[in-house]
């Protein structure tokens, strides 16, 4: 059962970020908030977010659909006079089991800035945020696919091993047979270098291997009808 003392604690956690221009922030609250989702970092953080904002943004992390819905889904830790409810009235207000939303890959880089580039440029993303003085750190995005860039300033990897070993860094997949097509061809015409070009797997689905500047190995994988 959630701790409600504690997800205040954590809604408090995101209004001091948030007070305190702390980049990573912005993309959490627009994932969580779709009130927020046409703001970039910048407008987010200059944005009105209040406590009410934060709780809203921690209910819905858990899957309800505002704090007053996870007010009542969950005891009051701080009430230890209340009585216990039943076993039938329990069962109907349980939290449901964690729902895993999104997940990212995180990409070695040697330097963030070209490789911003690269995936903007070349692959058609977008970038979420870069945070730090210097940059050491960003997220970019295509449509639902996300992506984060870790600078880092010695090799994480022993020679070609990744290219050896096909080790792939990111996996990303589309819905379409179709659009997998296309995406090779877009990425063909934008002069990417591919580890692997697009081909049909014994399992069926088509696939690409797309080799970045650093060296990072990302399959693109579709249907192959």
């Amino acid at each position: 059962m959630p701790n409600l003392e504690n997800l205040k604690k954590q809604a408090k956690q995101y209004l001091r970020w948030h007070r305190q221009r702390h980049y990573p922030v912005a993309a959490q609250i627009r994932a969580g908030l779709p009130r927020f989702h046409h703001l970039d970092d910048t407008q987010m953080l200059a944005a009105k977010f209040q406590l009410a904002d934060a709780l809203e943004l921690v209910a819905r992390q858990l899957g309800y659909e505002g704090w007053e819905a996870l007010n009542q889904g969950a005891p009051a830790m701080t009430n230890a006079a209340r009585p216990p409810a039943s076993k039938t009235a329990a069962s109907k207000t349980a939290a449901s089991p964690p729902v895993l939303s999104s997940t990212t890959a995180q990409l070695f880089v040697a330097n963030l800035t070209a490789s911003c580039a690269f995936f903007t440029e070349k692959l058609g993303f977008s970038v979420d945020f870069i945070y730090g003085e210097p940059p050491f750190y960003g997220q970019i995005r295509r449509d639902r696919a996300l992506l984060a860039l870790r600078l880092v300033h010695e090799p994480v990897f022993v020679g070609d091993i990744r290219r050896r070993e096909e080790l792939l860094s990111a996996a990303i997949t589309l819905d379409g047979a179709t659009e997998i097509k296309q995406l090779f061809l877009d990425f063909q015409a934008a002069g990417v270098a591919f580890h692997h070009p697009l081909r049909r797997e014994p399992w069926g689905a088509r696939t690409f291997i797309v080799l970045d500047p650093d060296g990072n190995l990302i399959l693109f994988a579709g249907p192959g009808e």
